[in-house]
């Protein structure tokens, strides 16, 4: 391991260091081949930059807003499940790590701190989202979940809309599970006298089988918050998502660990822009952000942000909340940079001018 990591790439090594062999397989694997995987970051050299020169670059405003709400560059973090097996204060110090840098912040409904500790956690001007699977059972905690989010200020529902049912991760289940998940809370999803198994996970998450468009108009009339859809990867759905009142859509694969064989996210993600052009869906994208420049021609491609999953895991095993604020500025200097030799200086100057695909003709 680096003794300081100099790019996103040099956090992962720390993620396998601090946690068990299960864990690592966890969080590192994907569905299947794992070719969706693979792809996410790969795909972003298949795409060009085509820059300007000889303009004025001196002041940058790398900034943009979500929802309404301002962020210092357009760069999240996605949410991902359990972060409190990696460090022991969790989404707090994922969260603080993201105020901190100025990003936002999905936080997963499977988290292990209770979403009020996150709140309290940030700065006031932080936008937190929270992640749901749309658990519908006879306890209503999916409901209670929302009210809490509410009363707590969350900005907007995050809906996972690409899991009926979990992805076959191989390499995951070759693995024998080498600590007691009992040990931890889920705050957002366990009733008070329940405890986390494996079994307890798959009987809530199967009840996500029968859900439909319906259930997101339902969420819409229990709610005033924006719902952003997260897991759209055709137009066709994204039409659909508009139809349905959709603030926003994610563009995501699940970071390839749901259905494998799927395009990388950048490869759709012009598609879901012009399905949803006239709107005001806003779109963003997750799965394989790995570099400034892939944020700059994320955002040449039509997102309005990108939101990164895995590296906030490696940053928060690296130095807990410093460790992710220091993943998000590398990226921020990183794209403020490549805006700079793009020949932009504001966000708004990035349009599909400023990309090419093969054989690298304008798009």
């Amino acid at each position: 391991m680096a003794s300081e990591p100099v790019c996103v790439e040099d956090f992962e090594s720390y993620l396998e260091a601090r946690v068990s062999d299960w864990l690592w397989s966890f969080y590192r694997s994907g569905a299947d081949r794992e070719q969706t995987l693979r792809d996410n970051p790969l795909a972003f050299q298949r795409y060009r930059l085509r820059p300007r020169c000889l303009r004025d670059v001196s002041q940058r405003d790398i900034g943009t807003s979500i929802l309404g709400h301002r962020l210092s560059f357009p760069v999240g973090v996605s949410p991902t499940a359990c972060h409190g097996f990696v460090h022991e204060d969790g989404e707090v110090a994922t969260a603080k790590g993201v105020s901190n840098a100025g990003s936002a912040m999905i936080l997963s409904m499977w988290s292990n701190k209770s979403l009020e500790d996150v709140a309290a956690s940030v700065k006031p001007d932080t936008p937190l989202l929270l992640q749901l699977n749309l658990i519908r059972d006879e306890s209503g905690r999916l409901e209670a979940v929302i009210r809490r989010a509410e009363a707590a200020g969350f900005k907007a529902l995050v809906v996972t809309v690409d899991q009926p049912v979990t992805g076959k991760r191989i390499h995951t289940r070759r693995k024998k599970i080498d600590f007691d998940p009992t040990a931890y809370s889920f705050p957002q999803v366990l009733l008070p006298e329940e405890k986390m198994t494996a079994e307890k996970a798959g009987e809530l998450l199967d009840g996500t089988q029968v859900l439909t468009w319906k259930d997101i108009l339902w969420l819409k009339e229990i709610t005033s918050l924006p719902v952003v859809l997260k897991g759209i990867l055709t137009a066709e759905d994204a039409k659909i998502a508009v139809k349905h009142g959709a603030a926003g859509i994610l563009v995501s694969n699940h970071g390839g660990r749901q259905l494998d064989g799927v395009p990388a996210t950048i490869d759709v993600l012009a598609e879901i822009v012009d399905a949803v052009r006239g709107s005001n869906v806003e779109v963003y994208l997750d799965g394989g952000v790995r570099k400034g420049t892939d944020v700059l021609k994320a955002l040449a491609l039509g997102a309005r942000a990108v939101f990164v999953g895995r590296p906030a895991l490696w940053g928060l095993a690296y130095d807990a909340e410093k460790g992710v604020q220091k993943v998000l500025e590398i990226l921020k200097d990183e794209f403020s940079r490549a805006m700079a030799l793009c020949g932009c200086s504001s966000v708004a100057d990035i349009t599909s001018d400023y990309i090419t695909t093969p054989p690298y003709g304008k798009v």
